[in-house]
């Protein structure tokens, strides 16, 4: 028997009532039954970054669909847990609402007159007092919590962050400078090696790409957001060179690497490239 799909005036009690139809045991969807918190949480962190290319092309209503894709999928661990007896969706909002009033005392509680910068200072003063008070074996260390999920260079960023909160940190950019020189000489010296070490190279250019975000933090560049621009960059001009030989009735496949650096070299002259 086909049930009719939940019907609410609150688009929030619709979205929740669809997901615990989507999980009841009787009628559910065999998929959605399957799903487990480990199963989910790749399709969670392609939701996030869907929203991020939403946010960078400016498209509010691809921002509007990922958003709420992004929403289901909280909903979605919220059900899984309440579904096992754990914490609910209501339980996920009032955690979020407490900490968010707890973090902002300037705005609930007696405000002070901070700047956003003051304020982010603050914030990290209260995460600390937060992770202390989570601590259970010892004082615990000032890298803990930032997660090992995150993308490799958002993770490099923001362990350096901490680490200079507490003074472990260069104070001029040429130091790092330097220091990147001192990587890349290592980094060649293990790549001319009589004997090749993959093992060895893989350490040394990860020590180059964490100086390199260390650059990135001395100067205040968002080192991920470097990177997305000069990937976006490159699929500009890759696809200006299929353009091209596609006008000229060839293919990428039977072109010529000097063809194709060519028209690379033409992309670059295009403004809009």
């Amino acid at each position: 028997m086909t049930l009719p799909a939940p019907d609410h005036a609150d688009p929030m009690a619709r979205l929740l009532a669809i997901m615990a139809r989507l999980r009841d045991p009787d009628t559910g969807c065999p998929w959605d039954l399957e799903q487990t918190p480990e199963t989910i949480v790749p399709y969670t962190i392609e939701e996030a970054y869907e929203v991020a290319d939403a946010v960078a092309e400016g498209d509010p209503q691809a921002l509007k669909e990922e958003l709420g894709d992004l929403l289901l999928q909280v909903v979605f661990q919220a059900q899984i847990s309440q579904d096992a007896g754990g914490f609910t969706f209501a339980d996920v909002a009032d955690t979020i609402a407490t900490k968010m009033i707890r973090r902002h005392p300037h705005v609930f509680a007696a405000p002070d007159g901070r700047d956003a910068e003051g304020q982010v200072a603050a914030w990290e003063v209260i995460k600390a007092e937060e992770r202390a008070a989570k601590a259970t074996d010892g004082p615990g260390s000032v890298l803990d919590g930032v997660a090992r999920a995150l993308p490799a260079l958002l993770r490099a960023l923001k362990l350096q962050k901490r680490a200079a909160r507490v003074g472990f940190d260069w104070t001029d950019p040429n130091d790092v400078f330097d220091k990147l020189r001192e990587e890349l000489a290592e980094f060649e010296a293990e790549f001319t090696a009589p004997t090749r070490d993959t093992a060895r190279l893989e350490d040394e250019l990860g020590d180059i790409l964490f100086c390199a975000v260390n650059l990135a933090r001395h100067l205040n560049i968002d080192p991920e957001a470097a990177l997305r621009s000069t990937n976006a960059k490159f699929d500009r001009r890759f696809r200006f060179i299929e353009a091209a030989l596609t006008a000229e009735g060839k293919s990428v496949e039977a072109a010529s690497l000097a063809e194709m650096e060519a028209l690379w070299q033409a992309a670059k002259g295009e403004k809009a490239l």
